[in-house]
């Protein structure tokens, strides 16, 4: 078994342990920012230990990265909605098909096709992220109800104070992802304009 592989059981196994499993669902905010991306990272990793021809054969079905992105932004989209945070503290069954679905239906898919997914479309997705996380955020903030029934109120604005704060970090890395990019892009297209002149001059 490799590493990646035994990595992410592994993960996995820790995860379900009913001590861990238990303090991470108690609470709201560990529930969605901790214990979810735990869960995919575990799918990424178990992504990782495909064997290439494996990945050869899934390639014809995942052009661009298109199939499985949709996939993984659909299942996690299921795993966002606060219903189903809730069925799965109150049914064993629901809670281990959370654990199947984000990791292999979120990790594993990111894992293998976000390096097929465009440039361009893999800043659209991450643009869409921030909102997404921002308007969660401002929901989970303002709403004077309870939206998870195994949770205080009090518990839900934490989660979006921390959604919101994510969505700005994001927000931000991506800025200055961006702008770097834009630097040595003009960098890049000064050095081969100048470069043909000094040639030119050197003749």
């Amino acid at each position: 078994m490799s590493y990646p592989a035994a990595a992410g059981l592994g993960l996995l196994a820790a995860l379900a342990l009913p001590p861990l499993r238990a303090g991470l669902e108690g609470i709201m905010w560990t529930h969605m920012l901790v214990q979810i991306p735990l869960l995919i990272v575990a799918g990424a990793l178990l992504g990782s230990a495909l064997p290439a021809r494996w990945r050869a054969a899934l390639a014809p079905w995942d052009r661009a990265g298109v199939a499985g992105l949709l996939l993984a932004l659909f299942a996690l989209a299921w795993w966002m909605l606060p219903r189903h945070l809730d069925a799965a503290l109150e049914s064993a069954a629901v809670d281990a098909a959370k654990f199947a679905s984000l990791a292999l239906l979120v990790g594993l898919p990111l894992r293998l096709s976000w390096p097929r997914v465009p440039f361009v479309l893999r800043g659209v997705v991450a643009s869409k992220l921030v909102a997404m996380l921002a308007v969660m955020g401002w929901l989970y903030l303002v709403a004077p109800l309870r939206v998870c029934n195994n949770y205080l109120v009090s518990d839900q604005e934490t989660l979006g104070r921390l959604l919101l704060l994510a969505a700005l970090g994001l927000g931000l890395a991506l800025a200055l992802r961006a702008f770097t990019l834009d630097g040595r892009t003009s960098q890049a297209h000064q050095h081969a304009v100048t470069q043909p002149q000094g040639a030119a001059h050197a003749d």
